[in-house]
C-alpha cells in the first residue's frame, strides 16, 4: 500500500453528517440526530462501515414487518476492500446490508487532517433526494496511523 492508505488505517468514530442537494438544499441531521458509525481501515486493504441512524427505536419482541423495514432502513453496515487513486477513496464491496451494494464500487472523495477524517460521496439518491453526504469521522484514541517504513 502507498503512504495515503498507510494514513488511513485504523479505526474511526462518526463525527457527523451533512448533505448538500444539487440545488443547494442542505441538511445537517441526513441520518438522523446523533448518528453513531465505526469504519476500519486494515493494513491488508480491508475496509468495514457500519452507520447507525440516530434514534432508532428498539424493535417489539413480535416486530411488525413496519418495524422490520424501519430497522433495515436506518442502519448500513458493509464491507470489502479498499483502494486510493489521487484525492478519491474507492470501497469495492462485497458484503453489505444493501445488497445492490454487492460487487459495486462506491467512490468518494477524502480529506484527510491529522486524526480528522471527512469522506463525501458524489451524488447520490438518499431520502428520495440526490444529495452529497459529507461523513466526518475521528480516529479513536490510542489508534495511531501506520508509518510506512523502507
Amino acid at each position: 500500500m502507498g503512504q495515503s492508505e498507510n494514513q488511513l488505517v485504523g479505526s474511526w468514530e462518526l463525527v457527523s453528517a451533512s448533505s448538500v442537494t444539487r440545488s443547494g438544499e442542505r441538511n445537517e441531521t441526513p441520518y438522523g440526530v446523533r448518528p453513531l458509525g465505526l469504519l476500519i481501515y486494515a493494513s491488508d486493504g480491508r475496509i468495514t462501515s457500519l452507520i447507525s441512524y440516530g434514534e432508532r427505536k428498539p424493535l417489539s419482541m413480535n416486530a411488525t414487518p413496519e418495524e422490520q423495514a424501519e430497522a433495515f432502513n436506518t442502519f448500513l453496515a458493509y464491507t470489502g476492500r479498499y483502494s486510493v487513486n489521487g484525492d478519491k477513496i474507492i470501497h469495492h464491496i462485497q458484503i453489505s446490508s444493501v445488497q445492490n451494494y454487492v460487487g459495486k464500487d462506491l467512490v468518494r472523495t477524502v480529506k484527510l487532517d491529522g486524526n480528522r477524517l471527512t469522506l463525501t460521496t458524489p451524488p447520490t439518491m438518499v431520502n428520495g433526494k440526490f444529495q452529497s453526504i459529507e461523513l466526518n469521522w475521528q480516529r479513536l484514541p490510542g489508534e495511531a496511523a501506520v508509518v510506512a517504513t523502507t
